[in-house]
């Protein structure tokens, strides 16, 4: 009987884990990239900006993960989006919006008690790998 083969994915170019688990895992064809925060690869400090900067410079991080595997935001089809403080839902959506255009992936969003190195924002997702093409006869 075959297994499905599991993939763990390390990049340089996104901040590394800062516990114990991967960047993203790869089972089959279904890759589940761990939350990415402000972290600033180079000096693994957090960016300076508030949620604006640490929503983009997160989604930066998201998507070097994406790229080492040939992937691009449009391969993600989930994401979960953890807050500090759900009044900065309105300035998080304006920049999530230009990593997501279109063809919006499924997401649900949580205010939460704590994020990591008491950052604003943390976003998780679940990519697909291969070449999306997207049914739009239903529209």
């Amino acid at each position: 009987m075959a297994g499905i083969v599991r993939k763990i994915v390390k990049v340089s170019t996104a901040p590394s884990a800062i516990g114990p688990y991967s960047q993203a895992v790869i089972a089959g064809n279904t890759m589940y990239l761990s939350g990415q925060i402000g972290l600033i690869p180079d000096s693994k400090k957090m960016i300076e900006g508030g949620i604006e900067a640490e929503t983009e410079q997160a989604l930066k991080n998201m998507g070097e993960v994406l790229k080492s595997q040939g992937l691009s935001y449009n391969n993600v089809v989930k994401t979960t989006v953890l807050m500090a403080d759900l009044n900065d839902f309105q300035k998080m959506n304006a920049i999530y919006a230009k990593y997501f255009p279109k063809n919006f992936p499924a997401r649900a969003a949580y205010q939460v008690a704590r994020i990591p190195l008491d950052g604003r924002v943390e976003i998780e997702a679940v990519a697909v790998l291969g070449h999306i093409v997207d049914d739009v006869s239903h529209l």
